[in-house]
């Protein structure tokens, strides 16, 4: 049986940047560009257009990776987009992408609704899809436009996220060793209420007139606009990813020195920092790479991946192991076996 190993790479990032200083003018004294680099580690963040839509996003990031001549469309057996933008309702936005992208309509096609551990589920579909016959070339796309969620007044949020989406193909490889996996995933949806957007779906519709408030913070915003409770989760985090990590290496038998690289969800450097130390990895093995796109939700691991093989910090052959989480609550982690070699679908 063939296995599933991931296949090459490609992100793309809007024009538009928002620099610290820019918001630090908007908080009205609260905050300096300095201090939010402190705190987040972060020094610029690029963000949509108005008109421009996590699928223009995701098609921008797809076409790069087709251009590259590193794989081709007529290859492509089945589209996975994972985002929390989707342009409509319905249709799905997936289907809409197939056609913009002139893939075949024999194709599957979907989307999936998940934030920050969204690329390590994307993996775990489409590994389930390749080894167990349903395709043999997956491409997954991951992007996201959390800026249209986002109240102009509150730093809280627009400090720490940017938009941007990756692409990357699943592929089958008569390969008798593991390219993706084991996997381990968690959901505790008792924390949905610390990250959401309240309206817009069915359960609240939007608010045609909502009222402003502002936090002990200085932070403004409505309740058509994203929320975010920090500090519940920096606990959130600290409690659930340190075990993933432990599951992950136990599920593979392995220590934790077989692991040649940790690729961490960027939420942001303090809470990479705490887990880093928590989790016990030797700061040579665990990248931070977000300091000019910022936290960009279900893309953070594959533009980190895309940049770290660039600058040979990650080389074929090497055990990589993977960890989002966030949203939902939700969590995941899995081990990939970095293999670049064989390019091309």
């Amino acid at each position: 049986m063939a296995s599933a190993w991931m296949g090459p790479l490609a992100y793309y990032l809007p024009r538009e940047i928002v620099d610290n200083e820019t918001l630090a003018s908007a908080s009205q004294g609260g905050w300096s560009a300095d201090r939010i680099h402190e705190k987040t580690g972060i020094r610029t963040r690029h963000v949509a257009a108005p008109d421009e839509c996590a699928s223009d996003l995701a098609v921008a990031a797809a076409t790069q990776l087709f251009d590259s001549g590193l794989c081709m469309r007529e290859d492509i057996d089945y589209l996975l987009f994972c985002t929390q933008s989707p342009d409509y309702f319905l249709p799905t936005t997936a289907c809409l992408i197939q056609d913009r992208l002139g893939l075949r309509t024999s194709i599957g096609a979907l989307d999936f609704n998940l934030g920050c551990s969204g690329f390590v589920y994307g993996l775990g579909l489409a590994k389930g899809l390749v080894e167990t016959g349903q395709g043999r070339r997956v491409l997954l796309l991951t992007a996201e436009t959390y800026s249209k969620h986002m109240h102009p007044g509150d730093l809280n949020v627009r400090t720490l996220f940017g938009d941007a989406a990756a692409a990357v193909v699943i592929e089958a490889r008569d390969d008798s060793r593991e390219g993706l996996g084991p996997f381990v995933f968690g959901t505790d949806g008792s924390g949905g209420e610390r990250l959401i957007v309240r309206t817009g779906g069915m359960r609240s519709p939007r608010d045609p007139s909502p009222q402003t408030v502002v936090d002990e913070r200085g932070n403004a915003r409505t309740i058509n606009d994203l929320y975010m409770d920090g500090a519940e989760i920096f606990g959130f985090t600290l409690r659930a990813v340190h075990q993933a990590v432990a599951d992950c290496l136990a599920a593979a038998d392995l220590p934790m020195d077989a692991v040649d690289l940790f690729v961490f969800h960027q939420a942001n450097e303090y809470m990479l920092s705490h887990l880093r130390r928590k989790c016990q990895i030797p700061a040579d093995r665990f990248v931070v790479d977000m300091e000019d796109c910022g936290n960009t939700v279900s893309s953070t691991i594959p533009i980190v991946l895309a940049r770290a093989a660039a600058r040979g910090q990650l080389n074929d052959g090497m055990r990589v192991m993977l960890v989002g989480f966030g949203v939902g609550y939700s969590w995941s982690a899995a081990l990939v076996r970095w293999n670049q070699a064989r390019r091309g679908c």
